[in-house]
């Protein structure tokens, strides 16, 4: 097999983006065509394109929705343990499920779409929230089962 190193006017081309122009005094956009686009609103009236702050915010709320969907399984989870009184024992098992579950999301999730469950590196991530449902899994089940 043979590899040639690419050669050195390929190597010196290079694709530059376009600088932008700054909008110019003849351009037939006025400062309330401006406005209304800054404010979320397209020059034609129409809906807001994908750049506009609207739909950025809407994109980051889904982002979040795997660190919600474990937020309101604890949530639960705990609300369990509170209610059950002093059977702590499947609340403690629930809870170790949803970190295992968690760390699963987390390791199958692209980074852009895992949300805040994504704070450190994905396997520093994943080791985190299995150690803690591991630590709790074995606490569960050491605990003595209340009737």
């Amino acid at each position: 097999m043979r590899h040639s190193a690419p050669s050195a006017s390929r190597s010196r081309r290079r694709r530059r983006a376009p600088a932008p122009r700054p909008p110019d005094a003849g351009s037939d956009a006025s400062a309330d065509d401006l406005a209304g686009e800054r404010a979320g609103e397209s020059a034609r009236g129409g809906p807001p394109g994908p750049g506009t702050p609207r739909r950025a915010a809407g994109r980051q709320r889904w982002r979040q929705l795997p660190y919600a969907i474990v937020l309101c399984g604890l949530a639960l989870a705990l609300v369990w343990m509170r209610q059950s009184g002093q059977d702590v024992r499947g609340g403690t098992l629930a809870v170790a499920g949803i970190l295992f579950a968690a760390a699963l999301a987390r390791l199958a999730l692209p980074e852009r779409r895992a949300g805040m469950l994504a704070s450190r590196r994905r396997l520093a991530d994943v080791a985190v929230l299995t150690a803690l449902g591991t630590g709790l899994l074995v606490a569960g089940l050491m605990l003595p089962a209340q009737h």
